[in-house]
């Protein structure tokens, strides 16, 4: 059985969306999963980038195509009033939830993409996330509250194992040591489980690493 780690920050609507599509992209197939939350900014820090939301003809073109996706999809799917947020105390709050090893099982992670893609509403309004808090308090480990050190801890820990799996954006599925990233990355990942000869075929997943580098920005 193949083991794919789903790496996910709720203020991505394409994680959002992947997380509602894979059980159909992979249905008929053997695998398991761990969902596993990390601080995409923190990744965007580490390699230098903007986020999509902070290139303002980008942002619209974003918000329009998950919109467009999510429609085709039949995917319940409304934008937060406000995007991008603070996301946090939803990471804090889901790996508070999680297990030993900073992974949330399919519900938590549920619950907190639905706080943020269903209703419209704000995703940081205290409020909220206070009655978020307290409809998953009983997934919570006692002396692991969300601002707790072991929380913020393992949330650190998840970001950079994710950063030495090679991911760079989210969501991201890692198998062995291969990377699928984006919602647009579902084929690919089921032919690869389907196992399919491209990805170990020498012209296929490997032959990139031939590609020399022809120019660089300073």
């Amino acid at each position: 059985m193949n083991h794919i780690t789903f790496y996910y920050d709720p203020i991505s609507p394409y994680a959002y969306l992947a997380f509602e599509q894979l059980p159909k992209a992979l249905e008929g197939l053997s695998y398991s999963v761990s969902y596993k939350p990390i601080l995409f900014a923190a990744m965007l820090k580490t390699y230098g980038q903007l986020g999509p939301a902070e290139i303002a003809p980008k942002r619209d073109w974003t918000y329009r195509q998950v919109l467009w996706h999510a429609k085709t999809l039949g995917v319940d799917f409304q934008m937060p009033s406000q995007h991008p947020f603070n996301p946090l105390p939803l990471l804090r709050l889901a790996v508070a939830c999680g297990d030993e090893n900073g992974n949330t099982n399919r519900f938590v992670t549920q619950q907190i993409f639905n706080h943020v893609w269903h209703g419209g509403a704000d995703a940081a309004a205290s409020e909220r996330l206070e009655r978020l808090a307290q409809q998953l308090a009983n997934k919570i480990k006692t002396g692991e509250e969300s601002n707790s050190d072991a929380v913020k801890g393992r949330l650190k820990a998840n970001t950079d194992k994710a950063l030495q799996a090679g991911v760079f954006g989210v969501p991201s599925f890692v198998v062995g040591e291969k990377v699928f990233w984006g919602l647009d990355s579902l084929p690919m990942l089921c032919e690869y489980l389907n196992g399919n000869a491209w990805f170990e075929e020498g012209d296929g997943w490997n032959s990139v690493a031939k590609i020399g580098v022809g120019i660089k920005r300073t």
